[in-house]
């Protein structure tokens, strides 16, 4: 073999060499952004779960809001009953001492 044909078939490995590698580097560059994509993905599936717990819980907040202003409501119109209650037997009482 030749001086010539060895350096010819160095750079054929050598050219060789290079598309492999090139190849290689193609190949993670695909595999990371798959990755990437993933993760994205799982990202944002999160972010949506999140998002309907929050809702969930604004929902709940506001239910309970809302039990609390009929429960205040309701105390509000025993109190107003036992006033008009306590009125009424005080007239009574009034009526009773004076027709008697």
């Amino acid at each position: 073999m030749g001086m010539k044909d060895k350096a010819g078939k160095t750079k054929a490995q050598a050219k060789q060499k290079m598309h492999e590698g090139q190849e290689q580097a193609k190949q993670k560059t695909h595999e990371g952004q798959e990755q990437a994509k993933q993760k994205t993905h799982e990202g944002q599936e999160q972010a949506k779960q999140r998002g309907q717990q929050a809702q969930e819980r604004g929902q709940q907040t506001q239910q309970r809001g809302q039990q609390m202003r009929e429960r205040g409501q309701q105390t509000r119109e025993r109190g107003r009953q036992n006033m008009d209650d306590t009125e009424q037997e005080m007239q009574d009482r009034f009526n009773q001492d004076y027709d008697a």
